[in-house]
């Protein structure tokens, strides 16, 4: 489908079109049919019956009730392609053209007859398609490093294909906006662009770098307003640029880090306008950045005031706590905590602004298939969480090096993990390891209940469904615990089984904030669940622990989940 939305897009990542289920304005008796049982599992042959309304398109507003006919149901129309990209939609001919990037084609499905044909070949290993506001075809060439434009009678005009004399890289997509301006983006050249189609001219949007030392390297784009926000992550510094200028140039201002040669990574407004993000270098040394951005907006308009005003009296930030290595995903949660994925580890953390406390916590360690331990080059059992979101009340991580999608409520303190099947043994360290690889778990939308994802390596999309029950619960009888060093206490796991299956087998998951042993788990590692079970935990600081407060994850964990809680162990 070839949406045309405004400019104002999250270009990171983060803006997913789900369907929507049931027609009301046509069917009101329907209009709940999300509430249906699921159905039973997709057959693509066609020989199974489809079930209306289609159980698996759900209705996440209830603005595109009206746009949903009772009788559309999921179909697939092609499998075969090495790498399908860029699909749109041509409302006027009926039909949906796709690239087939390493072919070097387009394909095309014909809404009259339910065929699909070779539309394009060769197409200059075209990626991203879409048809402008005349019905024209326009896609981004890869192979031929230019934006075309395929007129009525089969000519092709090129939009763009070299900027200040120097040929682009690799156009990837592109978009057409109401007032007829083609944007689309230069993947390697890490640029911006827009092409207003009266003038049949483009700009691109660019702005300097001071260092010439430093490369540049946008990597997460939001607009607000007039204002285009950016982290230039190789660049080190979060810039700012008012794109509602004039030709005689583009108003930008960068805040840069104060930590010498660190990047810039992800970034998140709160309520109030701040804008949080990170600085940090390989070596582990980081801050957490808070720039008060609306105070700045307001002061820099007030005429003379402008003269005198620095950027570094609007910014304050704070010093990594141990551990804290590479956030590249932070986040503004409930009760505006800022929340961080560190990529290095398997933590992630949470700053209270009211307090300025980070508080540790850490995922599941990875299962050998996910990582390898063969060769014992690869052997770290680390779950590199990298991206991190808030959506109704819980976190959403991904756990890059552990192939696994993580749901956390910081409410209750639990931790849902959803393991992911793909599974790739190139890409690990896999030799004499069942099951064993890695599609890596990358990118991701929420969508209601529903969580959609990439794997880098696989080149796949998945969904994980949070609706679906869980196949157990557990209980933990003490949540928070003060310990002595030296002194042991224990604690109780209750594992109940709530889905049909008979009894499977299951394991007990412990995983703690705590280094060099200060804290000591001990507790039987597998069991068969068949209603109940009762697992004797035995938790104990050792003699020579650190005073404070830890974290330690405890649950059980089958091939497909991980359900857990966090207790707080307090050591005297």
């Amino acid at each position: 489908m070839c949406i045309r939305d405004s400019i104002e897009v999250d270009m990171k990542r983060r803006s997913f079109l789900a369907a929507t289920a049931a027609a009301a304005a046509f069917f009101p008796k329907i209009s709940q049919a999300q509430d249906l049982a699921p159905a039973q599992p997709r057959d693509w042959s066609g020989n199974t019956p489809l079930r209306y309304p289609d159980p698996d398109i759900v209705a996440l507003d209830s603005r595109f009730q009206r746009y949903i006919l009772f009788n559309t149901p999921i179909q697939r129309h092609h499998i075969g392609t090495m790498w399908a990209e860029g699909p749109a939609w041509n409302g006027v001919g009926r039909y949906v053209v796709w690239s087939d990037i390493p072919n070097n084609r387009q394909l095309r499905w014909i809404e009259d007859d339910d065929r699909v044909t070779e539309f394009r070949n060769p197409s200059g290993n075209s990626n991203g398609n879409t048809f402008d506001f005349q019905g024209r075809q326009i896609s981004c060439e890869h192979g031929n490093r230019r934006v075309a434009r395929y007129e009525y009678d089969g000519t092709v005009t090129v939009i763009a294909d070299s900027y200040e004399g120097r040929p682009l890289n690799s156009p990837n997509d592109a978009t057409v906006h109401p007032d007829g301006s083609i944007w689309f983006t230069d993947e390697t050249t890490d640029a911006i662009w827009k092409f207003t189609i009266d003038e049949e001219t483009y700009d691109r949007i660019s702005y300097t770098q001071t260092d010439e030392n430093k490369s540049s390297l946008p990597q997460k784009l939001v607009i607000d307003g007039s204002k285009i926000i950016i982290n230039d992550f190789s660049g080190g510094r979060l810039s700012f640029l008012d794109y509602a200028q004039d030709r005689e140039g583009l108003r930008h201002y960068s805040i840069p880090s104060v930590v010498p040669d660190a990047v810039t990574s992800d970034f998140a407004i709160d309520s109030d306008k701040n804008v949080w993000y990170t600085n940090w270098v390989p070596s582990g040394q980081g801050i957490l950045v808070k720039f008060d951005y609306p105070g700045y907006e307001f002061q820099s308009t007030q005429g003379e005031v402008t003269q005198g005003l620095l950027l570094q009296d609007f910014v304050e930030w704070h010093n990594f706590p141990p551990g804290l290595t590479t956030p590249n995903g932070v986040t503004v949660g409930p009760d505006q905590k800022i929340w961080l994925a560190d990529t290095s580890s398997n933590y992630f953390f949470s700053f209270d602004p009211k307090t300025e406390e980070f508080t540790k916590y850490v995922t599941s360690i990875p299962t050998i298939d996910s990582y390898g331990d063969a060769s014992g080059f690869i052997k770290n059992p680390v779950s590199r969480p990298y991206w991190i979101e808030h959506s109704d009340g819980n976190l959403i991580m991904n756990e890059h090096n552990a192939n696994r999608i993580g749901v956390f409520n910081p409410s209750s303190e639990t931790l849902v993990e959803y393991t992911v099947p793909s599974r790739n043994p190139n890409w690990q360290d896999c030799a004499g390891i069942d099951n064993c690889g890695l599609a890596q778990v990358f990118d991701f939308a929420v969508a209601g209940e529903k969580i959609w994802f990439t794997e880098w390596v696989e080149n796949n999309i998945g969904v994980v469904d949070t609706s679906i029950p869980l196949p157990f619960s557990i209980a933990i009888d003490k949540d928070k615990i003060t310990l002595e060093k030296g002194q042991t206490t224990q604690i109780t796991l209750e594992v109940t089984k709530t889905g049909s299956a008979n009894m499977y087998d299951a394991s007990v998951n412990s995983s703690l904030t705590s280094t060099f042993s200060d804290i000591i788990i001990t507790h039987e590692n597998n069991f068969s669940l068949s209603d109940k079970t009762t697992i004797s935990v035995e938790i104990m600081a050792s003699e020579h622990a650190l005073s404070g407060t830890h974290k330690v994850l405890l649950g059980a964990y089958t091939d497909d989940i991980a359900v857990s809680q966090f207790i707080t162990v307090t050591v005297m």
